[in-house]
């Protein structure tokens, strides 16, 4: 039996292989200095209260004060959480890491007065402090925001009320964390041949893209009734977190959690809705795709542990980090020479935190700090870990971009525009491979790889999406939402999206339990929109060049400095309209018939 390869310690990291978390904080003591100073605002806001309808220069000096807290929170939240998912095991920046929240809630608790004093400024007296005060013109969206939603502004002891609450409102999302990231631990599986393999978050993807059934399967049931024996202690987490969100969205007077998550970045519900339709309209090409890898991997039942595996053997092989960055910088040549120097940057100068570790968060991001972004990795060589490469400094140079041209106050962008650049990158990336290959087994290999992420990002983030809305409604209604019915309802979905050429193995419905992103507050939607937006962007790159690439930096550039909408048609693509994601699911159709020619041949 064959050596099973053990998941290294952080301490046997190397440490170019590390992201530079020193570049915010040389040490945890400057760490905590800091910490000191963000507290010290604390009774700075006292001042404030009931005088910033007073006069321009009030709200000019407490929009300062913003600004500088915001970029201070940005350091601590930063250093704390990006130490924190390094090893979830350390205790020490848990605690660091929470003591950021507290602190956090404190200062949203003792600003919140803020709020409803600027919409309470009339819209002549706020044109008035405009023309005697021009610094606040740097504020004008910042404000514009706060005071479209006045509907749902209250008191300020009310807005204080649900400011304090907000530690207790992340206890959801932070208890699943700690749960699924430091407390799970999975048996090791076996191959075909015998030989164990460690099992972990980071390495269940990578086998259920393996051509080994056995492992695949072993790898798939281990996992999820893993995850089944917290089945209770899951479920009520994930019940807290929908009840937490209708409390906020009650309280704000929204007729649902979703209209709420949606206004606080200024989307139309209607998107969402109008996504779920026009993926339900083209369900019989997912269909399609699921009958043809049945046909092609030569089963006689497909089963859910099917899904991943290439269906092109023999062409994928394990690529270097390396030589992984140099594909990426090549392909993201159509984006021009400034923006690849900043993607070199990030890669010389270890923006990335590239292996797994043990007790290291799962999965990938990109966390925008204003120092510079940090992206996390759990980097396997596979073509899709390069693809995750791609799609992680997609995210690193919106936020550098935004970051370098707007005020703090404007450079966040909302989640809504999150997953266009990252996406963008992607579909360039695949554009550039499918480009350079002459070998049909290879070009094969690719299309699949492409069906792979309309699979799995617009159909399967949207029925994602749907069952997120569907649990939040069967809530409000007065639904429990306990294990039987959460399961219930997955399998139902996954039935209605996969269709019946598959079978639906006991052990998804309780995929459910697995998704962090349940905890995002209605996030997985624009994962969907977002790679329909950015099939359509970098189709356009492709096609016109130098203007279409000026118009695309503008829109990574532009932070929240216009609604999502607003960004996005400047960029070419009106995602207030289902145009988007219906050219891109007949592009998944076109895809599907190149496929199949192919593998006759």
């Amino acid at each position: 039996m064959a050596e099973m390869k053990k998941i290294p310690e952080r301490s046997e990291i190397r440490e170019q292989d590390k992201w530079a978390i020193h570049d915010i904080y040389a040490t945890d003591e400057l760490w905590e200095e800091d910490l000191n100073k963000a507290k010290a605002y604390v009774p700075a806001y006292a001042g404030y209260v009931g005088k910033l309808g007073q006069d321009a220069k009030t709200l000019l000096s407490f929009l300062k004060m913003e600004e500088e807290v915001a970029v201070l929170a940005d350091a601590l939240g930063n250093y704390a959480m990006r130490r924190s998912d390094e090893d979830a095991r350390v205790s020490k920046y848990q605690a660091m890491a929470a003591s950021v929240m507290s602190a956090y809630v404190e200062l949203s608790s003792a600003s919140s007065f803020a709020t409803p004093e600027i919409m309470a400024i009339s819209d002549e007296t706020m044109e008035r402090f405009y023309a005697e005060c021009p610094e606040l013109e740097r504020y004008r969206r910042y404000l514009n925001d706060i005071r479209r939603r006045r509907a749902h502004v209250l008191t300020p002891a009310e807005e204080k009320l649900l400011a304090a609450a907000g530690e207790m409102a992340n206890a959801p999302d932070t208890i699943y964390g700690m749960l699924t990231d430091a407390d799970l631990t999975f048996p090791d599986v076996a191959d075909a041949e015998g030989n164990l393999h460690p099992l972990s978050q980071g390495t269940y993807i990578s086998y259920m893209e393996s051509s080994d059934r056995v492992l695949r399967k072993n790898a798939f049931e281990t996992l999820y009734h893993t995850y089944g024996a917290f089945k209770n202690s899951i479920s009520a987490v994930l019940s807290a977190q929908v009840k937490q969100l209708q409390y906020f969205a009650q309280a704000r007077k929204y007729t649902s959690s979703l209209e709420a998550s949606l206004d606080a970045t200024n989307v139309p519900v209607a998107v969402y809705t109008n996504l779920i339709e026009a993926v339900h309209k083209n369900l019989d090409k997912m269909y399609r795709y699921v009958d043809l890898r049945k046909k092609l991997l030569g089963v006689d039942e497909l089963h859910m542990y099917d899904l991943y595996t290439p269906l092109v053997a023999g062409v994928d092989k394990k690529t270097p980090i390396e030589e992984a960055k140099k594909n990426v910088y090549d392909a993201l040549a159509p984006l021009g020479d400034d923006y690849r120097k900043i993607l070199q940057e990030g890669f010389d100068n270890r923006w990335i935190d590239i292996y797994e570790n043990a007790g290291k968060r799962s999965g990938a991001y990109s966390a925008g700090a204003k120092v510079h972004p940090f992206v996390l990795l759990n980097y396997t060589g596979t073509l899709d870990s390069q693809f995750t490469l791609a799609h992680e400094m997609g995210h690193a140079l919106h936020s550098y971009l935004s970051n370098k041209r707007q005020n703090p106050l404007d450079s966040e962008y909302v989640i809504f525009v999150a997953e266009v650049a990252s996406t963008c990158n992607e579909a360039l990336f695949m554009e550039h491979l499918l480009s350079r290959t002459t070998d049909k087994k290879e070009r094969a290999y690719l299309i699949n790889h492409f069906l792979e992420q309309f699979r799995s990002t617009l159909y399967r983030q949207t029925m994602f999406a749907e069952f997120e809305l569907n649990i939040g409604k069967m809530a409000q209604e007065g639904t429990a939402l306990t294990p039987d019915v959460l399961n219930a309802e997955y399998r139902r979905l996954n039935r209605l999206y996969y269709g019946e050429s598959i079978v639906l193995d006991d052990e998804i419905d309780m995929e459910w339990m697995r998704i962090p992103h349940f905890y995002y507050n209605y996030y997985v939607f624009q994962y969907a929109t977002g790679y329909a937006a950015a099939i359509a962007l970098s189709r356009r790159i492709l096609r016109e060049g130098e203007t279409a690439v000026k118009d695309y930096l503008e829109f990574l550039s532009g932070g929240c400095s216009k609604s999502p909408i607003d960004l996005l048609k400047g960029a070419g693509v009106d995602m207030s309209t289902t145009k988007p994601v219906e050219e891109a699911l007949a592009l998944f159709g076109e895809l599907i018939d190149e496929m199949e020619a192919l593998m006759q041949e």
